[in-house]
């Protein structure tokens, strides 16, 4: 299937959605309220926020059929850890939260396996 196949895209779009929602059913599991799915701004998007107590933690979804390019994690670099940050920043000003520690995780799918990295920048 050609990159440019809308069943490529479609394909891409649904593995995404399922490892939002593994993320989703691994941080309820953990205590952890779902407060933001796919939280959108003009500058970008927040795939999943999610709080225990005075914890947030903001968790970017990268979900691969393969690791043939790499680990899904290794997706996550420094320009899109810059831009979590500056969106993070947006969504608390916002929202109004405040005396929160925030916290940025990594949920890696890789075919069926989740891995969540925790504190991973």
């Amino acid at each position: 299937m050609a990159a440019t196949d809308p069943r490529h895209t479609l394909a891409a779009v649904a593995r995404g959605r399922w490892g939002e929602d593994q993320a989703v059913r691994h941080y309820r599991r953990a205590g952890f309220q779902i407060v933001a799915r796919n939280w959108r701004c003009a500058d970008g998007e927040i795939d999943l926020i999610a709080r225990h107590g005075d914890l947030v933690v903001i968790c970017e979804t990268k979900a691969r059929r393969t690791d043939r390019f790499g680990p899904a994690a290794g997706a996550v670099g420094a320009r899109k850890q810059q831009r979590l940050r500056r969106l993070t920043a947006r969504w608390l000003r916002e929202t109004g939260t405040s005396g929160v520690t925030v916290r940025f995780d990594v949920a890696a799918v890789t075919g069926v396996d989740l891995e969540i990295i925790v504190g991973a920048f």
